[in-house]
């Protein structure tokens, strides 16, 4: 055993390991994940605002589309009242009974030529 000889001419070197140039390429790739990380926080809340803002919107809508249909019935039952306020019947019975009013006789009407 004295002898045994071991040889080495095949043996690869050992490479030389820059810690300087791991640490700099695995810094870069940390800010790099670190910008696509922010980009993609920033992405993601603008579509949930908007997400929000859109079913904010169709609330809205919807809120005034009521209240359109609300005035539209409310103009309605109003134009039937004007219209039964201004029957002459009406308006007679009124200018009669409330007023002391009557049509006027042959002596009080004068015809203008």
């Amino acid at each position: 055993m004295a002898q045994a000889r071991t040889h080495y001419g095949k043996v690869a070197a050992p490479r030389h390991i820059a810690g300087v140039e791991l640490a700099t390429h695995r810094l870069d790739l940390f800010k790099f994940l670190m910008i696509c990380m922010i980009l993609f926080t920033v992405v993601s809340v603008f579509h949930v605002w908007s997400r929000f803002k859109l079913v904010d919107l169709n609330l809205q809508i919807s809120e005034a589309s009521r209240q359109l249909k609300e005035a539209e019935q409310e103009q309605k039952r109003l134009s039937l009242e004007v219209a039964s306020l201004r029957t002459p019947g009406r308006i007679e019975s009124i200018a009669k009974g409330e007023l002391g009013m009557a049509l006027p006789s042959e002596q009080q009407v004068i015809l203008v030529k």
